[in-house]
């Protein structure tokens, strides 16, 4: 790659501009998120199992019905599946890498839990009148596009029985995201991004207009070819938050703080879990 080509890349790009690929479905990638998702040192892509079960009681505490039929958006490998599948819900999970349901499958194969995995992006749901609750929990619902948010909003809505409950949680004007372009650079024989030698340029872009902050990196190996991944992060406050459900045909709209632990990424005031009823 050459140095013109280089700096046309990790130019700011318009705002929403997809990347060039999504680290979920890279073999590599998706292999050393799943051990992100496993870990309970950090917190970078699921919940500590102590935080999980607390949210999952506060999740059911408020559904008025002891038996669900519920549906685990971006489920991972499984984490709040199973506790909700051994206190015996019927469970789906849906995610869009193969190498978390996999995982997954296993994992509740070993503990006779009797649970659907599905892999598929959650975009393209189509159920309806299926679930009463539908959960995406660890603020997935902030990296969506406006676009895709009015997509997805209007999927759950379809695939909820009438009276049936999303419950999701987002970061709000607390969280402070990162005002100012910055700028790092990693060189590695092999890490996250691959298991061969890669350069990984990391920036970040505040878009005022659209209150979202972007990541990028960019991640160039040793044959020059480059891949760029770009996430998302947008802050609601719980006037956002209404006004996105109402659109959507959503009722009985109830925002909560402080409903899980403080963590290294976040203060629990930081993190607001919205209730919204079909």
């Amino acid at each position: 790659m050459n140095i013109n080509t280089l700096i046309k890349t990790v130019k700011k790009p318009e705002a929403y501009t997809p990347g060039t690929a999504m680290m979920w479905v890279d073999e590599h990638i998706s292999k050393q998120l799943l051990a992100t998702h496993l870990s309970q040192d950090i917190e970078l892509a699921s919940r500590k199992e102590t935080t999980i079960a607390s949210t999952i009681e506060w999740i059911l505490s408020h559904m008025s019905a002891e038996m669900l039929n519920i549906l685990d958006m971006g489920c991972g490998p499984g984490l709040y599946a199973e506790q909700l599948a051994a206190r015996g819900h019927n469970v789906t999970g849906m995610d869009f890498s193969q190498n978390s349901i996999t995982y997954a499958k296993e994992s509740a194969r070993r503990k006779n839990l009797d649970i659907s995995y599905v892999v598929q992006n959650y975009l393209e749901l189509s159920d309806e009148n299926r679930y009463d609750l539908i959960m995406m929990i660890f603020t997935d619902f902030g990296v969506l596009t406006p676009d895709q948010r009015e997509i997805i909003l209007a999927n759950i809505y379809r695939a909820l029985k009438p009276g049936g409950t999303f419950v999701f949680d987002v970061l709000n004007e607390n969280h402070q995201v990162s005002l100012t372009e910055t700028r790092e650079w990693e060189a590695s024989e092999s890490g996250f991004w691959r298991n061969s030698h890669y350069l990984a340029l990391t920036e970040t872009f505040y878009y005022e207009e659209h209150k979202v902050s972007l990541s990028q990196h960019t991640i160039i190996e040793d044959n020059e070819k480059s891949e760029v991944y770009r996430f998302w992060v947008h802050t609601f406050t719980h006037s956002d938050l209404d006004s996105l459900l109402s659109n959507a045909d959503f009722k009985a709209i109830q925002c909560y703080e402080k409903v899980i632990p403080d963590s290294d990424l976040y203060s629990s005031d930081s993190v607001t879990f919205c209730i919204a009823r079909k």
